[in-house]
């Protein structure tokens, strides 16, 4: 999500300053690669990128080809194999042994519906959606609608839209994708032509509340920063959770435990760090945050004999604290990096905080048999 949030704030600025651009967005990829679908590049017509589609080698031939699709204003799809000795000559070489299919889509600012609106749309709350990309792998120059259509639990952008040119079939398999939370590649009959979907589900950010404005808070909301996570503050003491000492986090606030939860919305992309190093302060705070089952993953910096005792307390108060409870907290907290320094630690947290809520193994990639990233499931070929 935090290369989209720059694509958007890289587009405001260029609107503003009357620029075209193109977004080109990874649709389809086969065999290896450096960036799965759904990495995107915005394009200026004087040469600015923002974000990635590669690991670098591919960006000089795609400003060439973004700039002419911002001079011809048609979507255009383009194929990249490293199989093709071709490509090695015109100096692209992934290195990937893979063929990635990219679509370079002007943008006009002037339409009702354009890509950059929707991600504007998608960004606009917390929340979750599902966008639909259409393009020809079989017809790479045919005109296609590309990045058209997006699904949000309560309203779908240009639904009226497809139902008008295109039917109500992948509208449904887009709002199944919101349901499930899966994105996936299909194929759509449309008229005569086949048209391959990428139809990608989107989590909001990360938002990290860090319980605690020590010093060791700074380099954990440095990474959340860097990360493009959403960090908030929040701490008892006016002298430490204030802005001079965080101007970067999404939010600071002074609170006492039970005020907590009140001022912080909690939804399953939400996680805590407890790191006040008062007692008293963490435990009251970890007996609210059991209830909050959205709260996936709740921190504890400390020993292993803090979070023990803080268990045993609740349970000697009548508290039946569940197993279901017990795993999602995480304490102590982070993974076995051999971490020492602040800046050591909170990198072992930011590491399993993202290994859990994207339910990896954290092993050495090094020891992984499948590949790195798991490809979408296809659908069947779909009639509309």
């Amino acid at each position: 999500m935090k290369e989209i949030l720059d694509i958007i704030a890289a587009y405001t600025i260029a609107s503003n300053e009357g620029k075209r651009m193109a977004l080109a967005t990874v649709v389809h990829v086969e065999g290896s690669s450096y960036r799965r679908p759904g990495a995107r590049m915005l394009v200026t017509d004087d040469g600015m990128l923002t974000g990635a589609i590669s690991g670098g080698c591919l960006e000089g031939d795609a400003l060439r080809k973004a700039l002419l699709a911002i001079n011809q204003q048609q979507n255009k799809l383009v194929t990249y194999d490293t199989s093709d000795e071709d490509d090695a000559k015109f100096g692209v070489q992934l290195g990937c042994n893979g063929i990635v299919h990219i679509l370079f889509e002007p943008i006009d600012p002037s339409l009702d519906v354009h890509p950059l609106h929707l991600l504007q749309e998608l960004s606009a709350k917390r929340q979750e959606g599902v966008l639909v990309t259409l393009f020809s792998l079989s017809h790479p120059q045919l005109a296609v609608p590309g990045t058209c259509l997006l699904v949000l639990p309560d309203t779908a952008v240009s639904e009226q839209l497809y139902k008008e040119q295109y039917g109500a079939g992948l509208l449904e398999d887009a709002n199944h994708a919101l349901l499930t939370r899966k994105s996936f590649i299909g194929e759509y009959l449309f008229g005569e032509h086949l048209l391959t979907a990428f139809v990608e589900f989107l989590r909001p950010p990360v938002a990290l509340v860090i319980a605690g404005a020590g010093n060791d808070a700074f380099p954990l909301a440095a990474i959340a920063g860097i990360l493009g996570w959403q960090t908030t503050i929040i701490d008892g003491r006016a002298t430490h959770a204030n802005r001079q000492r965080f101007p970067k986090a999404d939010k600071v606030i002074v609170a006492k435990p039970d005020q907590v939860l009140s001022q912080v919305e909690v939804d399953d992309q939400t996680v805590f760090v407890l790191m006040t190093h008062n007692y008293n302060y963490d435990l009251a705070l970890l007996k609210n945050l059991l209830e909050q089952e959205k709260a996936v993953y709740i921190g504890s910096l400390g020993p292993k004999k803090k979070l023990d005792r803080m268990i045993g307390e609740m349970e000697d108060e009548g508290i039946k604290i569940k197993a279901s409870q017990l795993q999602r907290i995480f304490g102590p907290v982070g993974l076995d990096l051999g971490a020492e320094t602040a800046e050591e630690i909170a990198l072992s947290v930011a590491s399993e905080i993202k290994k859990v809520l994207s339910e990896a193994s954290g092993l050495s990639l090094r020891d992984k048999r499948e590949p790195i990233h798991q490809h979408q499931s296809d659908k069947n070929s779909v009639d509309l």
